[in-house]
């Protein structure tokens, strides 16, 4: 009797093993023969010199030199069911015509769906145009893309197609760092208001300057985590490193150079620490812009600081590297990951200018030359708000994305997004560590919180702000739905 016991015992034990292991090989693929592929690639896509860099007010001067060559970098994973590609342009913000344009020949020649398609810009400000003008998007008026927006597009998809080709069996991990001493909020609460292009006066004032008595705080929050996915070959060659950080620009360039700022130094500076140079095939290490509308990388607090040209910059990448190595180091990889994309088009209205504004507006343009505005900015602003009133559309539909890799969740939002909107959306994510990249997909303008939208300031403005202030809530929702549709 005792003997059939602990054979019966037994026998429910195996099982329940056996059910367990089949459980646990089938979460991570191996009971169905997947195997995780992960491949990445750079493509150039430097523009000629004598096209005008933007970045700035004013007319774009002409580019005269090249410190550094801007890219494309792809990554592309693969689970054995589903494709992610991952395309990351050195470009101050690239227009969604151009991105649907090079997704469109992705998935033409790749078959990856386009909704598994993540583009997106750095912002990088010493390149040229590639977003054409929002001021000339009336439905029938849109213009064909121009040369190099034809030659960026092509290269997107080109480096998408050579990430495909150097696919080879990979392990994925993730990690999450902290680099709080180079994000400072940019928009300061004034003691008095002050006045803006508009005839009116705003409670914030954007670069407020190191020795302006009148600020008093700043307006919002930073995001000091540098978050990254990093793939390795089976046998832990490293392939590539895709990071985030919320930092919108570094600088410190001649006006007349074209340069892809801290996000490539980074990833020049990455490959040197992981002693990935010079592999066969080359491992890629890409920043992409996390939620930096609002960030920039001065300490208005003080004291001054005064670098030569590229030298904050590569202070800024040295020590975004040295943390994201610091992690690296930690990682514990996974043979084999699910991966889920969703996307939708969110339908935004956009802002048109009041009758005031546009009688004001038209006043200004009339008025010569010779008289001393009220603002300085007080002409450049009225040009637009007349272009407000002539030639923007009264809604666009704007691409919202997410992705889902492991335990990681990826949101891509098409505006250069303030840095409380980002921490909300980590906040309520499904997904733990959750980051989301901006400018991706296309380039609608800043995206402010309501409560920010009555502070005022640059930000702000109708021309720098497109779409309706209630936006950034309508963006959320609809980023945590598809995050929940993934999950």
């Amino acid at each position: 009797m005792a003997l059939q016991q602990t054979t019966a015992f037994f026998k429910l034990y195996a099982g329940a093993l056996l059910t367990l292991l089949l459980c646990f090989f089938s979460t991570f693929g191996i009971s169905q023969g997947k195997v995780f592929k992960a491949g990445a690639s750079v493509t150039n896509i430097t523009p000629p010199l004598g096209e005008g860099i933007v970045g700035n007010f004013g007319n774009p001067p002409p580019a005269m030199y090249v410190h550094d060559d801007l890219h494309t970098r792809s990554l592309v994973l693969d689970d054995g069911q589903t494709r992610l590609a991952f395309v990351i342009s050195d470009n101050v913000g690239i227009t969604h015509e151009v991105f649907d344009h090079a997704r469109r020949m992705v998935h033409e020649e790749t078959k990856i769906p386009l909704a598994n398609i993540l583009m997106s810009s750095t912002h990088t400000h010493s390149g040229i145009s590639a977003s054409g003008d929002f001021n000339e998007r009336k439905p029938g008026l849109e213009k064909p893309l121009d040369a190099y927006q034809q030659f960026i597009a092509r290269r997107m998809a080109d480096g998408v197609r050579i990430a495909i080709h150097n696919l080879e069996p990979a392990r994925i991990g993730w990690g999450v760092g902290s680099v709080p001493q180079h994000v400072f909020n940019r928009r300061w609460i004034m003691k008095e208001k002050v006045p803006n292009p508009f005839g009116e006066m705003d409670q914030v004032q954007f670069n407020p300057g190191v020795n302006n008595a009148n600020k008093k705080e700043p307006a919002g929050p930073t995001d000091p985590e540098v978050s990254f996915l990093s793939v390795q070959s089976a046998g832990g060659r490293p392939l590539a490193v895709l990071a985030n950080y919320s930092l919108h620009y570094v600088g410190g360039v001649p006006k007349d150079h074209i340069s892809a700022d801290y996000f490539a130094v980074f990833a020049d500076r990455l490959q040197e620490l992981l002693k990935a140079d010079r592999q066969e095939v080359p491992f890629v290490a890409m920043m992409t812009n996390g939620t930096s509308g609002d960030v920039n990388n001065i300490n208005f607090r003080g004291p001054a600081e005064n670098h030569p040209a590229y030298a904050k910059m590569k202070i800024v990448a040295n020590d975004v590297a040295n943390e994201v190595l610091r992690v690296y180091n930690k990682v514990q990889y996974k043979d084999w990951v699910p991966l889920k994309a969703a996307a939708s088009q969110l339908k935004l209205a956009v802002r048109k200018p009041s009758v005031q504004m546009l009688a004001r507006a038209r006043s200004i343009n009339a008025r010569p030359d010779n008289i001393k505005p009220d603002h300085p900015l007080e002409k450049t602003y009225a040009e637009r708000t007349i272009q407000m009133h002539k030639l923007w559309p009264d809604f666009v539909n704007a691409t919202m994305q997410t992705f889902h890799i492991g335990e990681v969740g990826i949101a891509a939002i098409p505006f250069e997004v303030f840095t409380e909107i980002g921490l909300e959306i980590k906040a309520k994510s499904p997904f733990k560590p959750t980051f989301t990249i901006e400018l991706a997909n296309g380039c609608y303008g800043y995206l402010p919180t309501p409560e920010q939208h009555l502070l005022g300031g640059y930000e702000t403005w109708p021309g720098t702000n497109r779409v309706e202030k209630e936006a950034s809530r309508k963006i959320v929702a609809e980023i945590l739905k598809l995050f929940n549709e993934i999950k």
